[in-house]
């Protein structure tokens, strides 16, 4: 079957035993309901077994799914009267990042995030997600924006990482990169974050400085790829799934740590399985998040932006500890 993973290979010859018994009883109009009806409830257990006992490995081959949905597909869905903006206003637009205005239930809302692709020629066209340079300053003016007119602002994460090409390097990618973080620290209108699919590095960080930082159950988000990890610990990016184990870049482990504040959950099998049912998902737990930010003066929006992020990466000695000697 088209789009499955290896994981799943065990439910996707279940499911073709099921297609194979049903196209007999049509064909030889012979009785096989029994048989079937005993393999759909198998299926049903095997589903709930592989899907609720995923490993890292296998959230990050959810998360990467050429299936999965993108920003723009949650915007159809989630938002009304979307208005998309272009430009940075320094040198160009740049496709791998898109914003504007909509409404989300009837509120003015200022929406960013990465886009993939579809296909190859898409893909191309948006860099795979990637962006440069005048990309986040795009992202940077609507959010600028969306401040000056009192806007909550949505982000949608989804990349592997900001290019690291030349030319983004000689238009200023890490201080691009750099400004974003700053600037977002201290907006005060709320910001809501969501990893939808890949969060990656510093292409994340660019859109990742928000009062809540929400996850999809099967997205990640690291500092770098499980491959990118591997080359560098251990000389080989084939053992990128032991570096996806080690690295906790999973929604569970980064709720656990602290780091995001809310694991939004995903239909069985994955986003990609139900575009609709996912959108609303995600709509349940934005409209949650905008709403206990509502009440919050500007001022203390930020403060508490700032104690937020500060109590990443707290830590404690033991009672026995005594120093480094």
């Amino acid at each position: 079957m088209v789009g499955e993973l290896e994981f799943e290979k065990p439910i996707v010859e279940l499911k073709r035993k099921i297609d194979e018994l049903r196209k007999i009883t049509k064909e030889a109009d012979v009785d096989l309901s029994s048989e079937i009806e005993k393999l759909e409830k198998r299926l049903s257990n095997l589903q709930s077994e592989v899907y609720n006992n995923m490993k890292p490995w296998d959230r990050v081959q959810v998360a990467r799914h050429p299936g999965r949905p993108t920003t723009l597909d949650y915007v159809s869905h989630i938002f009304t009267d979307f208005f998309e903006c272009h430009g940075d206003r320094y040198f160009g637009d740049d496709a791998a990042i898109v914003g504007g205005i909509g409404k989300f239930q009837g509120i003015p809302v200022t929406i960013v995030g990465h886009q993939r692709g579809k296909d190859t020629k898409e893909n191309i066209k948006r860099n795979f997600g990637m962006p440069h340079p005048e990309g986040n300053r795009k992202a940077l003016r609507l959010m600028k924006q969306a401040e000056k007119f009192n806007r909550p602002i949505v982000c949608f994460i989804d990349t592997k990482g900001a290019y690291p090409g030349k030319a983004a390097e000689e238009r200023g990618q890490s201080e691009a990169i750099a400004r974003n973080i700053y600037e977002m620290s201290g907006l005060k209108v709320p910001i809501v974050c969501i990893v939808i699919g890949e969060g990656g590095s510093g292409g994340a960080l660019a859109l990742g400085v928000g009062d809540r930082i929400l996850m999809l159950e099967n997205s990640t988000y690291s500092v770098i790829s499980p491959e990118g990890a591997a080359a560098l610990l251990w000389k080989d990016a084939s053992l990128a799934k032991r570096a996806a184990e080690t690295m906790k870049i999973t929604a569970p482990d980064l709720k656990e740590l602290g780091i995001i504040d809310e694991i939004i959950p995903e239909v069985t099998g994955g986003a990609h399985k139900d575009i609709l049912e996912q959108a609303g998902l995600i709509e349940a737990a934005l409209l949650k998040a905008l709403r206990g930010l509502q009440n919050l003066q500007k001022d203390e929006l930020v403060e508490h932006r700032y104690q937020k992020f500060k109590r990443i990466g707290e830590y404690s000695f033991s009672q026995n500890y005594t120093g480094v000697k």
